[in-house]
């Protein structure tokens, strides 16, 4: 019995050797390879565009959030220095805070955080301003 398996086994493996069909499977096996290949490097080129997005959103974070903290405070400044009511003042100054509180969540890479918190702080300068 130990005979006849082997001579049924033999006759499959020089025909798979010899058929070209299986050949060209190896092909499309190594072709996939390559394939994959380029995938991941252009997963790597997205890596590092990714990085280039989260860069720039940290920056446009950190420098809207200190130019919107200038400028409340400069409004605070003005608004102390004139016949406006004191809460006036106190929201110019209460919105730069928030702002400024925007800016280091940007630096921190909170970029979504710190763009609720520039809207916040510009809603209440403009809240302020209505109570002039």
């Amino acid at each position: 019995m130990r005979g006849s398996t082997e001579s049924d086994v033999e006759p499959v493996t020089r025909e798979a050797a010899e058929d070209p069909g299986t050949a060209g499977d190896a092909d499309e096996r190594a072709g996939g390879a390559e394939e994959h290949i380029g995938d991941a490097e252009e997963h790597a080129g997205d890596a590092e565009e990714y990085v280039g997005d989260a860069r720039r959103a940290r920056w446009a974070a950190v420098g809207t959030g200190a130019l919107l903290t200038c400028a409340g405070l400069a409004a605070a400044l003005l608004r102390s220095a004139g016949a406006a009511p004191a809460l006036v003042p106190a929201a110019y100054a209460l919105g730069a805070a928030v702002c400024a509180s925007a800016a280091v969540l940007g630096a921190q890479g909170r970029t979504r955080r710190a763009l609720w918190s520039l809207i916040a702080g510009t809603m209440i300068m403009a809240l302020g301003d209505q109570f002039d």
